[in-house]
């Protein structure tokens, strides 16, 4: 469906208007324009026709978009019509959050395993998924033609666990750990730093305390 380069401000809005079209879907809404579309996400309607345009459009002047279809037509863009097998690599607290979030599997993300080096973790299922040692994960790849390793794991660690699983066929790494990983441009990478999100929080409450001063 692209025939040209889309740019990363478009693709981080795409899921969010996959989040918005499954919200009226659930809500009984049939059809809307781009103007009420607008009103809900805080876009300007111009902006939410330029980026539809980027993959066709999917609208009639006057008539609006078709929620339902517009729903299934960005999943398709987005990939989630289909599955991905992923795995978690640290199974501490936060990758057993992410195993034990179900909403990953309703979007087409399915945690097929879970690896740490902890013996004593070995074993243990995290919402039916049994946690492995980490010796067995190349075969694991491979037998279950795993996309995404997620890595939950301290930075010291990050990037020989993301070599190694990029080698045994990873496309992709979803990155929690405090490390930036330096990959062949063929893997695609998201880094996910929690506590850059804290810390932009922190700048806002600071910047509004200012303001009210």
């Amino acid at each position: 469906m692209e025939r040209k380069e889309i740019s990363q401000a478009v693709v981080k809005r795409l899921p969010r208007y996959y989040r918005y079209l499954g919200e009226l879907m659930e809500s009984g809404v049939e059809r809307i324009s781009s103007n009420e579309l607008s009103e809900r996400m805080k876009v300007t309607a111009s902006q939410i026709r330029q980026d539809l345009n980027n993959f066709g459009g999917f609208g009639q002047q006057g008539y609006g978009y078709n929620v339902k279809y517009l729903y299934t037509e960005i999943a398709k863009i987005l990939g989630i019509d289909q599955n991905h097998n992923m795995i978690i690599i640290g199974a501490g607290n936060l990758g057993q959050a992410i195993a034990n979030y179900a909403n990953f599997e309703k979007r087409g993300f399915v945690v097929k395993g879970l690896f740490d080096v902890n013996p004593r973790l070995e074993g243990v299922t995290v919402r039916g998924i049994e946690i492995r040692n980490i010796d067995c994960m190349p075969e694991f790849i491979k037998e279950h033609n795993i996309e995404i390793a997620a890595l939950t794991i301290p930075k010291a660690k990050a990037i020989e666990m993301a070599e190694q699983a990029v080698a045994c066929g990873v496309k992709a790494i979803w990155n929690f750990a405090h490390t930036d990983l330096n990959l062949s441009p063929e893997i695609i990478v998201e880094n996910v730093h929690l506590s850059e999100s804290l810390m932009r929080i922190s700048y806002n409450i600071a910047k509004m305390e200012r303001n009210n001063k």
